[in-house]
């Protein structure tokens, strides 16, 4: 089964919404996951204060809906505009789905991660459409799903 999620981004402050949504939305804790966490790439060298930003967080709301996000780091921080920081985030109940959704969605976008396995273990891309809508794509094993 697909499902679609919103997924924020910050500049910064990303651990400080999550916390205050936390105790809002009151169903549960937030799982925060660091840069510093990650493994090291040189090609992306992350500075000290990077590092403490959040990756990735998750804080299910309900059933059937997670409302993730991220702090923007690196080369990406220039990027980020206070207004248009979400993307649409779809979990695909395959990995052939996943591609046939990356691929059907991207075309005439850009894409910025392609589809790959990723250190995470999930299956993931990422792209902005035609229409400038940013877009990530997951598959991960049904053992892996929560």
């Amino acid at each position: 089964m697909i499902s679609i999620n919103v997924y924020l981004t910050f500049d910064g402050n990303c651990e400080e919404a999550f916390l205050f949504y936390e105790s809002v939305f009151n169903e549960g804790k937030a799982d925060i996951r660091k840069f510093k966490e990650m493994p090291e790439n040189p090609e992306y060298p992350l500075s000290e204060k990077d590092l403490e930003k959040v990756m990735h967080v998750a804080l299910r709301i309900g059933k059937h809906h997670v409302l993730m996000g991220s702090d923007t780091g690196g080369e990406w921080t220039a990027g980020f505009i206070q207004g248009n920081n979400f993307s649409v985030s779809v979990n695909a109940s395959s990995k052939a789905d996943a591609d046939r959704l990356f691929n059907g969605l991207s075309k005439g976008g850009q894409i910025i991660m392609p589809m790959g396995k990723t250190f995470w273990d999930s299956y993931f891309g990422m792209f902005t459409d035609k229409f400038g809508i940013q877009w990530m794509i997951s598959f991960d094993e049904p053992d892996r799903k929560k």
